[in-house]
């Protein structure tokens, strides 16, 4: 039997982010070979993740990332069982690595399938899982691309927002991160009423026409104000049209206007955990 020496148990333990026994009880069952306990704590990963395969993965952190000329973003989430997991430095730090690869994918399959120090990112995935112990999984995959692109994580990494701009001008940097900032904080339903789908509009005018019944109003009224009560939905629940939280005076669409008389918020996709 090889002598396992503590160097060797530290290196593999850097490579994988295992635990130390874990380490050493891998070094030993193969007998001193490097790739080959890395292979054994893959397997325990992989049995790991069958058992927890029908687990919850809500908690997690969220990412975004915009590319160095701001005309790409991506937003991934790094998904787990536990806040517990979900704040810890490493985890987020791997959460990190993979937007920053996803920057380079089109589609989750893409980033699943790209090179993570020499492993793919499904492989590292199954990996840490044997390592946590948790199911940990890519959830959200969201790429934006526009003029300019800008971004906003909030604290704890539980929401994460890109915004796309019409134009990259002076300004505008802070405006997206602004207008980011709107969109996690007031969670529009799209960006502006084209954006609204026709069933949360038939929803919104079937429940204004209930409210409408039970106070009294005449039949013949009810799709005149209902219509109205639908505005004052897309006016509330939009991100163009909603008032802005820095200044509730004008709208979104007016800050940035302000900014630049002939730039306007383009798409935003935003992702929440927990």
């Amino acid at each position: 039997m090889a002598k396992i020496t503590a160097a060797e148990v530290n290196k593999l333990r850097k490579a994988t982010g295992a635990g130390m026994m874990d380490c050493k009880n891998a070094l030993v069952e193969a007998d001193g070979d490097f790739d080959t306990a890395i292979e054994l704590l893959r397997k325990k990963g992989q049995k790991v993740a069958a058992k927890r395969a029908d687990r919850d993965s809500s908690e997690g952190a969220a990412i975004a990332k915009v590319s160095d000329d701001n005309s790409k973003g991506v937003i991934i989430s790094l998904n787990c069982e536990t806040d517990f997991v979900a704040k810890n430095d490493d985890f987020v730090k791997l959460a990190n690595d993979f937007a920053d690869l996803a920057l380079k994918a089109s589609s989750k399959e893409e980033l699943l399938a790209a090179d993570y120090k020499g492993i793919t990112v499904e492989e590292k995935l199954t990996e840490q899982t044997g390592v946590i112990g948790e199911k940990i999984e890519i959830g959200a995959f969201k790429t934006l691309e526009a003029p300019f692109v800008g971004s906003y994580i909030h604290a704890g990494n539980k929401i994460a927002v890109l915004t796309g701009l019409s134009k990259n001008v002076a300004g505008a940097e802070e405006a997206a991160k602004n207008v980011s900032m709107q969109a996690a904080a007031m969670n529009p339903v799209a960006l502006n009423e084209d954006g609204v789908d026709q069933e949360t509009i038939d929803k919104e005018i079937e429940i204004a026409k209930d409210q409408l019944r039970q106070e009294g109003k005449p039949e013949n009224m009810l799709d005149k104000i209902a219509q109205g009560k639908l505005q004052r939905f897309f006016k509330d629940n939009t991100l163009v049209h909603q008032a802005y939280i820095k200044d509730n005076k004008q709208s979104v669409a007016e800050y940035v206007k302000s900014v630049d008389n002939d730039l306007e918020v383009v798409a935003f996709e935003r992702v929440a955990l927990g």
